[in-house]
Parts: structure tokens; C-alpha cells; sequence
């Protein structure tokens, strides 16, 4: 039976309710990275395909983020997909006031001078063609250059504000 129009909540400027309703959906865990002196990384929950043909990608990066400078003016930036066992790096890259490219992390400086992070389920290496500012953030649109898959575990996932994973497929012969 469907809702009832009583049933049914206006959108308002309560962003607790609105990250608590978004919250519902399980979205992949990336780490995206940007040239700079020093270079800048941070982790993302908003990556997505826009377009195959041709190939475009996306994320979202907050305004008043301390890596939103260095985003902004970069030609090129690096989208790792994190691997399950990659909580650790998720979470140090999520965080503010620490270097987050200092042991433990592992990457070396790639193509363009993008870091690259170390045993990534795959990673990207994105031309930018365009941002978009909406509200707080900007959607920053890009165009895949390099690709590689580098390992055949599950995505990292978070969801309902917490990392989680898949449960293994069974492979059927």
C-alpha cells in the first residue's frame, strides 16, 4: 500500500536528517590525491561514473577542506579504490591536522606528479575537465587517463556510518 501524503516528510534545512536518510546507501570507499607542495589526499565516499563514452568520472570535494586548494588548481588527480583490508588508510585519510602521505602510507609519485598509493584495488589517474560548485562542495568531473587494477579483493564499502565489505561470492564452477 502506498504512503499517504501525511506520511511523507518535506525536505528542510536539517542536514542531520538528511545525512541520517542518505546514510542508507552503501557507496565505495576511494582516496583521491592531488600534485601540490605539499601533495593532498582525502578520502571519498562520492566517486562515480558519469559517462562511459566517453569515459567521465566524478567525486565531490568540501570547499573548506584543507585539500580543496590544491583540487581546485590541479590539471591531474589520482582516484584510488580501496580494498577491504584498507581501512586504516580510509581513515587516515579522512582525517584533518595529520600528514597523510607519512609511514605507514605507502605511494610513490606517478605519472604527472600525482601520488599514487600502494596496493589499491585499482587507481585512476583523471585528467579534470570541469567543477561544478554546489553548496558546500564541488563536483569535480574527469576524464580517465591511466587505469590499473592492482588487486582481486572487495571494495571497501561505507555504509550507515561505518566501513564495511561484501561478503565473498561463492564462485560457482
Amino acid at each position: 500500500m502506498p504512503p499517504s501524503i501525511d506520511d511523507l516528510a518535506p525536505v528542510d534545512a536539517d542536514v542531520v536528517e538528511i545525512r541520517n536518510l542518505l546514510s542508507h546507501q552503501a557507496n565505495t570507499v576511494t582516496v583521491v590525491t592531488a600534485p601540490g607542495a605539499p601533495a593532498v589526499g582525502f578520502t571519498a565516499t562520492s566517486f562515480t561514473s558519469v559517462s562511459l563514452a566517453p569515459p567521465v568520472v566524478s567525486f565531490c570535494v568540501h570547499t573548506g577542506s584543507s585539500s580543496w586548494s590544491a583540487v581546485a588548481a590541479a590539471r591531474h588527480v589520482g582516484v584510488h579504490l580501496l580494498a577491504h583490508h584498507q581501512q586504516d588508510l580510509a581513515r587516515t585519510f579522512a582525517a584533518s591536522g595529520v600528514d597523510r602521505f607519512a609511514a605507514p602510507t605507502r605511494w610513490w609519485p606517478g605519472p604527472q606528479g600525482v601520488p599514487i598509493l600502494d596496493g589499491a584495488l585499482a587507481w585512476l589517474l583523471c585528467r579534470v575537465i570541469d567543477r561544478v560548485t554546489v553548496g558546500s562542495h564541488a563536483i569535480v568531473l574527469a576524464e580517465p587517463e591511466l587505469v590499473r587494477r592492482a588487486e582481486t579483493s572487495s571494495p571497501l564499502l561505507y555504509h550507515r556510518g561505518r566501513y564495511t565489505g561484501l561478503a565473498p561470492v561463492p564462485v560457482v564452477a
